[in-house]
Parts: C-alpha cells; sequence; structure tokens
C-alpha cells in the first residue's frame, strides 16, 4: 500500500440485501416479479439465491440512494425486505453448496483517489 493512503474500512463499505416474495400466480404477476428482479440487477445487484439479492456499497449514502430507487419501484403486492450488513459481517458468512463450502462474493475493485 502506498504511504500515506488509507486501507478502505470493513465497516463502512456494506452490502445491501433485497429478499422478496412476489406473486407469480397469473401472467401480470410473472411480469411485475419479471420487471423488479431486472430493476435490482440495473441497481447493481447480483442474485445470491432465488429471490435474495445484494449489492456492495462503499458506503451510507450510496446505500441510502439504492434503498430510495427500489422502493420507488415496489409492486403492489407481495413482500420486500431490505437490510444492510458491514463488508466485514459479509466476509463471515458461510456458503455451501450441498456439503461442499464455497468462496463468499468479492466486492467489486475500489478506486483510490488521492
Amino acid at each position: 500500500m502506498a504511504r500515506g493512503s488509507k486501507e478502505l474500512s470493513g465497516y463502512k463499505g456494506m452490502w445491501l440485501f433485497a429478499t422478496f416474495d412476489l406473486p407469480v400466480d397469473t401472467r401480470k404477476a410473472r411480469r411485475t416479479y419479471t420487471q423488479f428482479r431486472k430493476l435490482l440487477l440495473r441497481e447493481g445487484f447480483m442474485m445470491l439465491q432465488y429471490s435474495v439479492y445484494a449489492r456492495y456499497c462503499p458506503g451510507e449514502e450510496s446505500s441510502r440512494s439504492c434503498r430510495r430507487h427500489v422502493r420507488n419501484a415496489l409492486p403492489n403486492s407481495g413482500r420486500v425486505r431490505m437490510f444492510s450488513v458491514t463488508d466485514r459481517q459479509f466476509e463471515k458468512m458461510e456458503v455451501f453448496d450441498g456439503k461442499s463450502r464455497e468462496p463468499v462474493e468479492e466486492p467489486p475493485p475500489q478506486f483510490m483517489l488521492f
């Protein structure tokens, strides 16, 4: 690390989760589900599991902005939950595929301005 630069804090960066249960019993409901899912992808979320999406945010301001965009596009029915965990907490997550342990997703690369 270059002299004078600061390491990014694992407590400042956070992962914003969006979990949801939306109806898919009609053609219109499936279309609404798809539109909401595509909005999450456009907002930078990645699918961790079905109906569980996460996005890395470098700080609280970014998280608030993203939450606002998602909140403005909420479907009329179904349930959506949004919550944040710090990057440090996210690192402690254990991911298993069957009985095999898998690595946790990495945050996107950061640009350092000095």
